[in-house]
């Protein structure tokens, strides 16, 4: 392998990862911002679980069918789609003038986030094809900015809170979005799946409209009450949905998620354990955020 080539390998690197840390650092930098946006958008509770959620959301609801379509159609091409509609999406929400057209924005902003992710890690992989030792390199290195865009969020969020308008906190991705499309028309290459599995709009509307469902019901329960028709029949929807889902997926060759993984006593254990931690960490940003501004004063 040359020095040129692995150097090239690594640049693509760089630019996969950047795009990566725009799109996963927000899903917690608007934590930050809740108390304002409480107040700028008389946003409510409910109103504020949405802003957040809508764009985890539907950046897990997405995400498979995404990857399949970037498997089918060019992983280049998804992520610099993904981008595109990540960053008109935060031009959107910046402008937002309610909580509705906000939750709206983020939505939109999740959907572009879902044609990023998948796509960054498959042509990774895909560029260290012959190259296990410097594959498994390059994914703990997309791992670790993963990691990294989590936990910057909220810091960075506080930051642009305290010298500019709430705006700030979408508008900061236009830059990036702007540098990491015109870095990956340079350097990343052209990237699909040789054999793309079909694409799967049934399991696809399945799992949306299941995660949706049971998303409401958490949500609107303390307002509506958790053993009130208007939280049980969503919820219990959501279940049966996603039980369909399952069944569905079951019965496909080439199925969306082989749900017969879990079978797998590991995989399962791993699976809910960093369930848990990603719905504790959600949580505990959601309400500290709130706690440490509007109860205890801090900036």
């Amino acid at each position: 392998m040359t020095t040129a080539r692995t150097t090239s390998r690594w640049t693509v690197v760089a630019v996969l990862c950047l795009s990566l840390l725009a799109v996963v650092i927000d899903t917690t930098i608007v934590n930050t911002a809740l108390p304002t946006l409480a107040r700028e958008l008389d946003a409510s509770s409910s109103d504020l679980q949405w802003i957040v959620d809508g764009y985890t959301l539907a950046f897990a609801g997405l995400l498979l069918v995404a990857g399949a379509a970037g498997d089918r159609y060019g992983r280049h091409r998804a992520r610099s789609a993904g981008m595109v509609v990540f960053g008109a999406a935060s031009g959107l929400a910046a402008l937002s003038s309610s909580a509705g057209q906000l939750i709206a924005a983020r939505a939109l902003m999740g959907a572009g986030a879902a044609l990023v992710m998948p796509a960054t890690l498959s042509i990774l992989s895909d560029v260290f094809r012959d190259d296990p030792v410097g594959r498994a390199k390059a994914i703990g290195i997309w791992s670790g900015v993963s990691g990294l865009g989590v936990a910057i969020g909220p810091s960075a969020g506080g930051l642009l809170l305290d010298h500019f308008a709430w705006g700030s906190i979408f508008l900061v991705n236009l830059p990036v979005v702007v540098l990491a499309l015109g870095l990956g028309r340079r350097f990343v290459p052209a990237s699909r799946a040789e054999h793309p599995a079909g694409m799967d709009p049934v399991g696809a509307v399945l799992s949306i409209a299941g995660l949706v469902a049971i998303t409401y019901a958490v949500i609107e329960g303390p307002v509506n009450g958790w053993t009130s028709a208007a939280t049980l029949i969503p919820g219990i929807a959501g279940v049966a949905l996603l039980g369909a889902f399952a069944a569905w997926e079951r019965r496909q060759p080439q199925p969306m998620l082989d749900v017969r993984l879990f079978a797998n006593l590991r995989f399962t254990a791993a699976s809910l354990s960093v369930t848990t931690v990603f719905f504790a960490l959600f949580g505990a940003l959601f309400l500290l955020t709130q706690i440490l501004q509007l109860v205890l004063g801090w900036s």
